[in-house]
């Protein structure tokens, strides 16, 4: 997932370092899946954002057989579960929240037992669901998701770029998939699953699996849309989407879904995709799940990107028309390698996923654009984190381990820290001894869990191999358990935005940048350049600056976001109908909150704005967007 307001965290307090798995012989198993990943048994592998018992009895493979309803906004059918568990084994916990259970059987069709216990609605960690199971290895679980499950977000066509059919779409990270798959829904209780769903003519279905076949047509103004995803995942990379959707081809695995009237913009957005498959590979090894699909999602989207296997899904915002935000494409490629292929066993290790993964983008970027893009990348990256540490100060959540009892500080942690310290790591051992290392990290932890105690131990193993000095240097335990940045951060180019910081340098005095040295920077020099100006310009300033450079009309949403939170941290209304504008038709969280926060931090001016727009955008944002801004604007 690419960078995020903040992330939810879920894990025990870490108060072991050796990782241990279930081993396979004290369980059985009926309906053998393709692959059963190792349940990890440590401490600090140990999930507190789900009620499953992995330990005694784990969910291995996931059978879905259901309908879309687009009316009543729900879903509903049946989910079998195959389960490995021990001999003794009488139960089995899943997570739920807001399911409506009918029946429970097993796999003969007699009816099992089940209770629904106590909800814990904070933090969306729901209610458990134990099923008596008995002797039984399968379940059969007939149910229906609640109307507007969070996980789910449906959207009536008039919030939709075509207008004519409504949409349909899934965001299950970290803990929502819960809200419309009973399952155990824990990043570390790896899956597989198949599934069957129908829905509406002429809507086309696409889920983070293979797609067996072509759609049944049932005859009753409904089509049947199967898929299949063969390689253990952690159960909140199971997504759906569902719409008026067509598909374009980049290459022979590689394609792009939207909406027909965004299709063109689409895939010229993306058209360096397989360029960026054969870079990763080449990288850290081969591209292990078959097809690397994408799909362009409505405005309401609250990511950047979420990385379901095969089917990544993408946010509008990042189309420029110039690629100079693809590298939205590469973290999400990237994600099929650390987060994908390799996971975080609880949220608390959450930068295993994006940490590694923004190094890994870095990497790409580099592969096809050159040093210099990815330098300023990079730079942009560190500035993310000096930010921050100068907000938060070492607060304890400024370390990359964040446990539940920690309160994250944002993205620029897990995601930018995390990348500084492999980017640390490699300084010191050397590019190739580095590279060697992390392909055969993955190569190691394919297709199952992992957690900062055993990343570290596996680089004390393979790279510092006993080397005192080398350990002294590296600084291990202080990059991931300590707060703020270690002294041996590898910087980035002092000169990555040289001549951008000597324009910011000469603001105000020879005022804002020409427009033509505008014009030929590109969107990480501009953003820099926005980045680096004074807080505090008053109305002419920001006046003659928008006339020079166009930025209200601008159409680079990183960039008009930026303009937009610094106009209105200095109350200038003449932006104020193009921030309702955006946030109208934006639903991205990493936008839409920083604004709404802005506005209701400028008191009297700000506060009425905010709250204006916001009761006309709420009913258009995703479950993660309005969790977040209804704190900001009702603190509630």
């Amino acid at each position: 997932m690419r960078p995020i307001f903040t992330l939810p965290l879920a894990a025990l307090l870490l108060t072991g370092t050796a990782c241990t798995t279930m081993p396979m012989d004290t369980v059985t198993n009926v309906g053998e899946p393709n692959m059963v990943a190792p349940i990890l048994t440590s401490a600090d592998a140990v999930d507190s954002s789900s009620y499953a018992q992995p330990q005694v009895a784990r969910v291995t493979h996931v059978a879905l057989d259901l309908a879309l309803d687009f009316a009543g906004k729900s879903l509903g059918g049946t989910a079998v579960l195959d389960i490995a568990a021990r001999d003794e084994a009488e139960a089995i916990v899943l997570d739920s929240n807001g399911l409506r259970i009918d029946l429970v059987t097993d796999g003969a069709g007699n009816a099992l037992d089940y209770e629904i216990g106590a909800m814990v609605a904070e933090g969306g960690k729901g209610a458990p669901l134990t099923i008596r199971m008995g002797d039984a290895r399968q379940v059969r679980i007939a149910y229906r998701a609640a109307e507007n499950a969070e996980a789910l977000q449906w959207l009536s066509p008039a919030q939709t770029a075509g207008g004519e059919h409504p949409y349909l779409f899934s965001q299950g990270q970290a803990i929502l998939n819960r809200t419309w798959i009973p399952t155990q829904d824990s990043p570390g209780i790896r899956q597989t699953w198949e599934a069957r769903i129908t829905a509406p003519k002429p809507l086309t279905v696409v889920m983070s699996g293979i797609a067996q076949g072509a759609p049944e047509d049932l005859g009753n103004g409904r089509r049947a849309f199967r898929f299949e995803m063969d390689k253990s995942v952690p159960p909140y990379l199971i997504a759906i989407a569902a719409g008026d959707i067509e598909f374009r081809a980049l290459s022979d695995r590689t394609g792009v879904w939207s909406e027909p009237s965004m299709l063109d913009a689409a895939a010229a957005e993306v058209a360096d995709t397989e360029r960026m498959v054969v870079a990763a590979e080449k990288l850290y090894g081969p591209y292990r799940w078959g097809r690397y699909d994408m799909i362009v999602l409505p405005p309401a989207f609250p990511y950047g990107g979420m990385e379901n296997p095969v089917m990544t899904f993408l946010t509008p915002t990042f189309i420029a028309g110039d690629k100079s935000l693809n590298g939205l494409v590469a973290h999400e490629l990237a994600h099929s390698w650390s987060g994908n292929l390799v996971t975080n066993a609880v949220w608390a290790d959450s930068w295993l996923n994006e940490g590694v993964t923004s190094y890994f983008e870095n990497r790409i970027l580099e592969e096809l654009y050159g040093k210099e893009r990815a330098e300023q990348e990079a730079a942009l990256a560190f500035a993310n984190i000096e930010d921050t540490l100068a907000e938060v100060g070492n607060a304890p959540g400024t370390a990359l381990y964040q446990p539940e009892n920690v309160d994250p500080v944002g993205s620029a942690i897990i995601y930018d820290k995390g990348a500084y310290f492999l980017r640390t790591v490699e300084s010191i051992v050397g590019r190739e001894r580095f590279d060697a290392w992390l392909e055969s990290w993955f190569d190691r932890h394919a297709f199952e869990p992992a957690t900062s105690a055993m990343m570290l131990a596996d680089i004390r193993a393979n790279l510092v191999r006993g080397d005192a000095a080398l350990e002294e240097r590296l600084m291990l335990d202080e990059w991931v358990y300590g707060p703020g940045l270690p002294g041996n951060v590898a910087r980035p180019a002092a000169d990555a935005f040289a001549e951008v910081d000597a324009a910011v340098a000469a603001y105000p005095a020879s005022g804002p940048v020409a427009s033509a040295r505008w014009a030929s920077w590109n969107s990480a020099e501009r953003q820099r350049y926005l980045r680096g100006l004074p807080q505090e310009i008053d109305a002419a300033g920001l006046a003659r600056m928008d006339r020079s450079l166009g930025l209200t009309q601008g159409t680079n949403n990183e960039e008009l976001f930026l303009w937009l939170n610094l106009a209105l941290a200095n109350r200038y209304d003449a932006v104020v109908p193009r921030t309702e504008t955006f946030l109208a038709n934006v639903g991205r969280r990493k936008f839409v909150a920083p604004l709404f926060a802005t506005l209701m931090g400028e008191g009297e001016w700000g506060q009425p704005i905010a709250r204006r727009i916001y009761a006309r955008t709420r009913p258009s944002y995703h479950a993660v967007t309005t969790g977040t801004v209804d704190r900001i604007v009702n603190g509630s």
